[in-house]
Formats: C-alpha cells, sequence, structure tokens
C-alpha cells in the first residue's frame, strides 16, 4: 500500500511538471514517438508547472543512454561517472523555454563556483533532423563551457525520451522548406547524482537559487 500511494505521488508529480508521455499513433514516421500540447498557441511547448523540486529517488532510471555528441563521439553515461548531471530535453531552434533554461543552468554552474566542474549539463536535442552534434555543441557553448550537446538517430531519442517520460513532437512542414516545422515538447530538468542515480526532477520555472541549492545538497549528500 505504502508502495503504490509514493508511486502515485511521483506520477502526480511527473503530470504537474508538463510529463505526461501521449503516444503518437501508428503509421506516420514523420512524428516523434511522443506527442505534446503546448500551452497557447504562441508557446510550443507542453503545459508547465509552478516552481517545484520533486525528489524522484527510486521513481526514475538511473542515467543510461547512448548518443553523439560533436565530432561525431558516441557518449553515453559513462562518459560523466562523478559528475552531477543536470539533463534537460529541447532543440537548438527553440525560441523560448531552450535558451532561457540554457541560461538558468549556466547560472547555476556559475554559482557553485569551485564547485563547477562537479556538474556537467546535457541538452539534448529532440530535432535530430535539423539539429547535427556540431549545431548543438556551438548552441550550448553560447551559455556554459560545461555543457554538452547530444543527439542521435530517431529511435535512440525516442527510446530516451520514454525512459524519463519525455514528451514532444515534430509538426509536419506547413510549405515547400522541409526545414521549416515547429516541434513542441515538454519541460522538465532532471537531475543525478554522481553515480548516474535520478534524484530530482524540477520545473523550468524553478528559481536559480533553488536549483543550485538542491545542487549543492546532492553534493553534500
Amino acid at each position: 500500500m505504502i508502495k503504490f500511494v509514493l508511486r502515485a505521488t511521483i506520477m502526480l508529480a511527473l503530470s504537474v511538471s508538463g510529463l505526461n508521455a501521449v503516444y503518437a499513433q501508428p503509421g506516420n514516421p514523420t512524428l516523434a514517438t511522443f506527442s505534446a500540447t503546448a500551452d497557447n498557441t504562441n508557446e510550443r511547448h507542453a503545459a508547465g508547472a509552478d516552481s517545484a523540486i520533486h525528489p524522484v529517488r527510486g521513481f526514475l532510471p538511473d542515467l543510461d543512454f547512448e548518443l553523439v555528441a560533436a565530432g561525431g563521439k558516441t557518449m553515453t553515461e559513462k562518459d560523466f561517472s562523478g559528475k552531477i548531471v543536470l539533463m534537460f530535453f529541447g532543440y537548438a531552434s527553440c525560441p523560448d523555454i531552450c535558451p532561457t533554461t540554457m541560461a538558468q543552468l549556466s547560472q547555476v554552474v556559475r554559482n557553485l563556483g569551485s564547485d563547477a566542474d562537479k556538474v556537467r549539463i546535457i541538452f539534448v536535442s529532440v530535432d535530430p533532423h535539423r539539429d547535427t552534434p556540431e549545431i548543438l555543441q556551438a548552441y550550448v557553448d553560447a551559455f556554459d563551457s560545461h555543457a554538452i550537446g547530444l543527439t542521435g538517430s530517431e529511435r535512440q531519442i525516442s527510446r530516451l525520451a520514454r525512459r524519463y517520460r519525455v514528451a514532444y513532437q515534430i509538426e509536419k512542414p506547413r510549405g515547400d522548406d522541409t526545414e521549416v516545422y515547429e516541434v513542441a515538447h515538454s519541460r522538465g530538468i532532471y537531475i543525478f547524482d554522481e553515480r548516474g542515480k535520478a534524484r530530482m526532477l524540477a520545473s523550468d520555472g524553478e528559481s536559480v537559487e533553488k536549483l543550485t541549492a538542491a545542487v549543492r545538497e546532492i553534493m553534500s549528500s
């Protein structure tokens, strides 16, 4: 009974953070594995939550992936062993939430001072058609030297998104240019400890101060 209540609690937390996964209909290869509903027509993202940081230890899986970084380098969770990881999903041409979140996380790292090197920001693209590894790395480098941009095949991205209940949808191009289309994606910052254990799930609307405190809490645990 206790286990059921705890599981229900964490699922509610995920729901509040805009991370409800909804399977796209089969037979439509142009769509991502998941879909999300934007909270208004001008913001192509799933509805976010009020500021909140949810403990998720034991309810979300450990860090586990195989993706591609700049230079064609394959990276896995082992490359981040010993580092606290701040991971979120988005895309380089995102007009609003992604650059705001990158700026937030960059400030968190700066706030850590001499402990900054103990942290890595991982930006995972849900738009592998346009976001090459080089484009992604140039994008994150503009914010922070501790950030890594990662992408992969549609299958790799959808597998990782499913693992962490991330919702996203790549919409069909509206005109003749196949490179012009919108992407909807859910919002949330996943925080993993030095052993790759999922520890916290934060709203992208959380304050830099509280995110910094959350990271310091993991460092001291």
